[in-house]
């Protein structure tokens, strides 16, 4: 937003996205995530998502963003709009992304080549030593680290919950909160390259 790009919010359902309060304690000191959070016309608007059934025109888009939280690895995976969507963007050149465990949202997306978006390209997301910090690794379905070696990513990480971000071409992710302003950084360079 504060580079000058119009946003859509999305989710899968549409209207209210969850927020996972849990996710904000653990932001509480990070000053660009509480002025997201604090901000009225953006909670509006995370209150009231488009569903993203509705989002069929990819032409309008330059880059579709996965974020994360812990709900997404129930909610993105096998969700169709989402694999069709990130299909889309990544086969007409544009960019993908995502942060934390946003990055989910990418593993059972196949290409029109039958391959995994994901094989032999360098992504991060949350860590499974992350998960361990944080007492998840037993509640999450599977941990982003392993699912995305499964697919053939080549996983890539910094230290526990340090900054890390990965650009595989226009494919762009983040390992965790912190790295998420850099990953918004990176992504703002990748569309004004």
């Amino acid at each position: 937003k504060a580079a000058g790009y119009r946003m859509t919010f999305a989710s899968p359902k549409g209207g209210a996205a969850p927020v996972d309060q849990g996710s904000v304690e653990a932001s509480k000191e990070d000053e660009s995530c509480m002025k997201f959070y604090n901000c009225a016309e953006t909670m509006a608007r995370v209150n009231n998502t488009a569903p993203l059934a509705s989002i069929t025109d990819m032409s309008v888009y330059d880059a579709v963003f996965f974020a994360g939280g812990f709900g997404t690895m129930w909610d993105f995976p096998d969700n169709e709009d989402i694999q069709r969507i990130a299909k889309d963007m990544w086969e007409a050149d544009k960019i993908v992304s995502g942060v934390c465990h946003g990055p989910c949202a990418l593993v059972n997306v196949v290409l029109s080549d039958g391959t995994s978006l994901v094989a032999g390209k360098e992504v991060s997301a949350f860590t499974n030593a992350e998960e361990d910090a944080v007492s998840r690794r037993a509640v999450v379905p599977w941990t982003c680290e392993d699912k995305l070696m499964e697919k053939g990513a080549v996983y890539v990480q910094g230290d526990v919950f340090g900054v890390k971000v990965a650009e595989a071409g226009k494919l762009i992710t983040g390992q965790n909160p912190p790295s998420a302003k850099p990953t918004a950084v990176a992504i703002i360079e990748a569309l004004e390259a």
